[in-house]
């Protein structure tokens, strides 16, 4: 496990054995803005300022800390879920300086304090943003009618074809409210179709920079 520095400047991790990055290696502030806080958060933030999110891949915690750093721009109460089994060691999230990418080093401490706070216990990050982190695969998750927003950023279906099933898509829809969405990077057409088979509409966004297409879909 290494940060690496991906196109934009901004850092991600890299695991060596599989082969894989966290990010898109065009750049990891790049997507997630595009992917998880454009086509997600902006979307639904329209027509709701109270939202329940799940985030699958907690990982970097780069989705939480912008999401989080939305809320008072926003004026948002968020009540936000993270899935992941891995934790960061504090040698690799302590060098991912996404605050000092931003321009906005006085967040640092923020994107620390999402990292460190207890897993297994909903903590009260900021005044309208509050965060529980769940030791848990996304297979064995099972929740119903509970969510507004889910952040799917699962590692790619290459690496982990066993987290784009129709099986997981369809607890997905579950867990999803009336109305509520889907978001991911994913386009692959055998994803789209397990989508679909789990009843959501689908929707085909541009992609982020070196992707041509982003999935959005709808409960």
């Amino acid at each position: 496990m290494e940060v690496i520095k991906t196109q934009d400047g901004s850092p991600t991790i890299r695991l060596e054995a599989e082969g894989v990055t966290y990010h898109s290696r065009y750049g990891a502030v790049q997507e997630s803005q595009h992917v998880f806080i454009e086509a997600g958060l902006y979307y639904k933030a329209v027509t709701k300022k109270e939202l329940s999110i799940l985030e699958v891949g907690f990982g970097t915690g780069l989705n939480t800390f912008l999401t989080c750093l939305e809320v008072d721009r926003l004026t948002l109460n968020v009540h936000y879920t993270a899935l992941d089994t891995k934790p960061l060691p504090p040698e690799i999230f302590t060098a991912l300086d996404y605050a000092q990418f931003l321009n906005e080093p006085a967040t640092r401490e923020l994107f620390l304090q999402l990292h460190q706070c207890d897993w297994e216990v909903e903590t009260s990050v900021t005044e309208g943003f509050n965060l529980l982190k769940k030791n848990a695969k996304a297979e064995a998750w099972r929740s119903e009618n509970t969510y507004d927003l889910i952040y799917y950023d699962a590692f790619a279906p290459s690496s982990q074809p066993e987290l784009w099933t129709p099986e997981i898509m369809q607890n997905m829809y579950d867990s999803l409210i009336q109305g509520g969405v889907l978001v991911t990077y994913c386009a692959k057409s055998a994803f789209k179709r397990a989508l679909k088979s789990a009843g959501f509409e689908v929707e085909a966004l541009p992609g982020p920079p070196g992707k041509r297409e982003m999935t959005r879909a709808r409960k």
